[in-house]
């Protein structure tokens, strides 16, 4: 069986069994009961095999620490169930379903609990039975189809099915389409050019590296990035931190860890923005996926207050737009970058790229990157891969550790058309970057060489100053208006010029300005400098127009189907 048909029959069960819901919830409602019993079934599966052994051993233990590092060892993972029940032996009891129910999840570990409670689950089961839909529900999640079982649908199958069915409850609930989760091909792709050079990872013994995402949703860019290191290393150790805002998808993120037998204290819940949950520590490997096009009016104050500590906090670039954070997830990105040396891999959209003039947060927040020589590369993604939105991507590649080969430059690598169509689309993914396009970027990157889709820059090639040409201020005579012999600008003849870096201020000047305003000046005291980076521009095919005749033959054949069409309309 596919991975794609796999994920889209379980998410299809799964959302089958959310319609049982129907009358005492409304379906926007439907995911807050049915997310935490995919969770809790999971669990289930996975313990159910080791069950029996674990009830045996609870019996003979007292000592609550023993007992944890005991049961933990019994059930091969760093959580455990010491009630008697399990999904299926409750339902043989539906006559006391409700408070038994509640007697197996507090049977949970303590870890597993903390999942639960960020659910707010319990007060659905009260009214799951009052309304007569728990055993209904517990029920359905007892059919062969629900067979959670690692051995039945793997991690990276578990991790898309809970995106696709929280995908589904969003698109319910009308959530904007700037909330998606990032495909696994894209995340691969991430994490093959993160560890690219990183030989002591990809072959050392016994190597214990961390990785952060502050944006980290149900975790799929952690789980991807430990799974593909662990295929190429065995022996490597990656240690994952993430923080994420949602309480049903910080649930799921710290329930994948602890499946995949790591630790998950170092998931954090809380807003990255205002509530760092990971202040003052720095990391190998930072990638994320953060939200984009949303605003931080909520988290304002804390922002700003953090800003005023300049780079002694994360956001002393400078600030973005008060209606879009996403450059405020880059900078705490490269707050944690270490001093000996990071890699950062971050997608944003277009608007990173250009928004904002000369002297503005964004474009300040572009000088300081390139100014500091920490951008490697930029990476165009097709459209249409992501599950709640169509809109053209882009990884940021950072690095304060580059090959000599890169430093003052950065490598724009355009991956717009390396994709394939899907037969079944999922939400708005219609695309994927097949595993040859993966590795084709990823030898475009690595070979660092200007091709059709990869062009190489200098740095200071994205910078401009940006100067305030004024002209002269006249009398009603034509003649200069002046003030202590100096002549007074004229607001309305006021304009400015973007010159690049890599040219002479007064060479421009003298070339693009004065020979058609010959009493023109620079007020050097306005000018800034800024920094764009116009990817589309530079991969731009001039495609020329298709000849005459052959629009008027076009024209010409629509006008007599057109005139064939209305002679059928006044006949009849």
């Amino acid at each position: 069986m596919s991975l794609s048909v796999n994920i889209n029959e379980k998410a299809n069960f799964i959302w089958s069994i959310a319609d049982k819901l129907t009358g005492p919830y409304k379906p926007h409602e439907y995911g807050e009961v049915i997310l935490p019993l995919t969770v809790i079934r999971r669990f289930d599966c996975i313990l159910e095999p080791t069950k029996d052994a674990v009830l045996k051993k609870d019996k003979t233990i007292k000592n609550l620490h023993v007992k944890e590092i005991q049961l933990c060892k019994i059930s091969s993972y760093p959580f455990y169930n010491t009630s008697k029940y399990t999904f299926e032996r409750l339902v043989d009891d539906p006559d006391h379903l409700q408070a038994n129910f509640r007697n197996y999840l507090n049977g949970f570990s303590a870890n597993v609990r903390d999942i639960i409670e960020k659910f707010r689950f319990d007060e659905h089961i009260t009214r799951m039975a009052e309304k007569d839909k728990l055993y209904i529900v517990l029920k359905e999640f007892t059919t062969p189809a629900a067979d959670f079982h690692p051995s039945h649908i793997s991690n990276l199958e578990m991790g898309y099915v809970f995106e696709e069915i929280i995908r589904r409850f969003s698109e319910a609930h009308n959530e904007e389409a700037g909330q998606h989760y990032t495909p696994r091909e894209v995340i691969e792709l991430m994490v093959n050019i993160l560890f690219i050079n990183d030989n002591e990872l990809l072959a050392g013994n016994n190597v214990a590296k961390t990785i952060y995402d502050p944006a980290c949703g149900t975790g799929g860019m952690l789980s991807v990035a430990d799974t593909y290191l662990h295929k190429l290393n065995e022996k490597a150790e990656l240690l994952a931190f993430g923080q994420e805002i949602n309480d049903q998808t910080f649930a799921i993120c710290k329930a994948d860890m602890l499946i995949k037998g790591n630790n998950a204290d170092y998931i954090r819940d809380g807003n990255t923005l205002s509530d760092d949950q990971f202040k003052d520590q720095t990391f190998d490997y930072i990638l994320s996926n953060p939200p984009f096009g949303r605003e931080w009016k909520g988290e304002k104050t804390a922002i700003e207050k953090e800003a005023q500590l300049g780079f002694a906090g994360r956001f002393g670039m400078g600030l973005p737009s008060i209606g879009d954070g996403q450059m405020l997830f880059l900078q705490t990105a490269i707050k944690k970058m270490k001093d000996s040396g990071s890699r950062v891999a971050i997608i944003h959209n277009g608007s990173p790229l250009f928004s904002g003039d000369a002297g503005s947060g964004p474009s300040e927040i572009r000088k300081y990157i390139l100014e500091n020589d920490l951008l490697e590369a930029i990476i165009a993604l097709p459209n249409d891969l992501f599950y709640n939105t169509g809109i053209a991507t882009y990884i940021w590649v950072l690095s304060n550790k580059k090959e000599k080969r890169r430093k003052g430059k950065v490598q724009l690598i355009n991956g717009n058309e390396l994709y394939e169509k899907r037969r079944k689309s999922l939400g708005n993914k219609r695309n994927d970057i097949p595993q040859r396009y993966i590795e084709k970027i990823t030898k475009v990157y690595g070979g660092f060489k200007n091709t059709e889709i990869c062009k190489i820059f200098k740095t200071e090639e994205f910078g401009y100053s940006k100067i305030t040409v004024e002209r002269p201020l006249k009398d009603a005579k034509g003649k200069p208006v002046l003030k202590k012999r100096q002549p007074q600008s004229d607001p309305d003849l006021r304009d400015t010029e973007n010159v690049p870096l890599t040219e002479n201020i007064d060479d421009y000047f003298k070339r693009e300005v004065l020979p058609f305003a010959p009493d023109a000046w620079i007020d050097t005291g306005k000018t800034k400098v800024g920094y764009e980076i116009p990817f589309t521009r530079y991969f731009y095919k001039y495609e020329p127009p298709r000849p005459s005749a052959e629009i008027k033959e076009e024209i010409l054949a629509i006008e007599k189907e057109l005139e064939g069409a209305l002679a059928e309309v006044f006949d009849g």
